[in-house]
């Protein structure tokens, strides 16, 4: 049987009057048909009936057995992968998963003057259940003991970072199943309590009493200040974008916990997250020249635009398959509804 060789590509003809395309990325084989794309679950761990065909059945069959015979950690990653999608969708709500508040983005008819502010920080959104990270969409994400120490036995709903412009980074350790020392990076940044029935100011309150009391080695509580003005809000939000931040959020004042998205909780950035499908590898050029200069995506509603920024070496040449979700950001539509300036972010696996 024929096979497709590491970065080609091959065509099928299907049941769509355009024939569909076949690839294999670094191993990872992917069709372009509907199947393929909504089967869910781990990108290596897909197959359909025109990967089948092509390649042999057999050989389809031994490749998904060696998969599954991995010990399932492919799946889990893959799944925690997808918080990044979680976390940078603008209508993400999940029905199931961490009871967390979830934010609405501010759209300048609300003066915030009096409410909090805080960074918006660009990692991974996670809930401390009593026991174990869990993400937004149920995952668990295997903490080591020696970082967990010192938590406390009831819920605590903060953050898993590294640092500014270190997104990538953050994923690629909260994903792994090994609970090693890479996590020694990694911050966990305290910004609620939901369990406490009481004002946002309290909560805070508890949250950095019991920072200073048991002084956590792997946690801190997040900063919170005053929002003056509207000009104060624009000036800080221009000061944390200056240093590579991602945004601000806000919280009204003497606002409750509660769970799923709310008006009490607002996100303020200049950039938006988005999602799209990738339908074409755009070749590069000049210094990209043998590898992927652009990924040609195409929107919910149709419009297809290129996502050339924001891609590493790596990515450029083992770029996301034909047929996967991308997470990339953005400044604004155009008038014809494109996005401005988009970059990319990262897989959104579970889509």
């Amino acid at each position: 049987m024929p096979d497709i060789a590491d970065g080609e590509t091959a065509l099928v003809q299907g049941s769509a009057k355009d024939p569909y395309v076949l690839k294999n990325v670094g191993g990872v084989y992917s069709c372009s048909c509907p199947a393929w794309r909504n089967a869910g679950g781990a990108i290596d761990a897909r197959t359909c009936k025109h990967l089948k065909a092509y390649r042999g059945a057999a050989i389809e069959a031994a490749r998904m057995a060696a998969i599954a015979g991995s010990g399932g950690a492919t799946a889990v990653a893959a799944r925690q992968t997808s918080e990044v999608a979680a976390d940078h969708e603008e209508d993400a709500t999940p029905t199931t998963g961490a009871p967390v508040l979830l934010a609405q983005s501010w759209d300048n008819s609300v003066d915030l003057t009096g409410w909090w502010i805080s960074e918006k920080l660009d990692g991974v959104r996670a809930y401390w259940d009593g026991g174990k990270f869990v993400s937004r969409l149920g995952n668990a994400f295997v903490a080591p003991a020696w970082f967990t120490k010192g938590l406390p036995d009831h819920p605590l709903d903060g953050e898993l970072w590294v640092g500014r412009k270190e997104f990538q980074a953050t994923v690629s350790i909260v994903r792994r199943q090994d609970a090693g020392d890479h996590w020694k990076r990694v911050t966990f940044l305290i910004f609620d309590a939901p369990s406490r029935d009481e004002a946002f100011e309290d909560r805070v309150a508890y949250i950095e009493s019991f920072i200073a009391q048991t002084k956590p080695a792997y946690a801190r509580a997040v900063a919170h200040a005053r929002c003056e003005s509207t000009q104060h809000l624009r000036a800080e939000l221009a000061r944390i974008e200056a240093l590579g931040g991602e945004g601000l959020m806000l919280r009204q004042p003497g606002s409750r916990y509660e769970i799923g998205r709310s008006y009490s909780l607002l996100k303020v950035k200049s950039f938006f997250d988005a999602e799209a499908t990738v339908v074409e590898h755009s070749p590069g050029k000049g210094k990209h020249k043998g590898r992927l200069g652009a990924l040609v995506v195409r929107m919910p509603n149709g419009t297809k635009f290129n996502v050339g920024t924001g891609l590493s070496d790596a990515e450029r040449k083992a770029p996301p398959p034909i047929g996967s979700k991308i997470t990339y950001r953005y400044q604004e539509l155009s008038k014809d509804g494109v996005p401005r300036f988009p970059s990319y972010v990262g897989l959104a696996i579970d889509k």
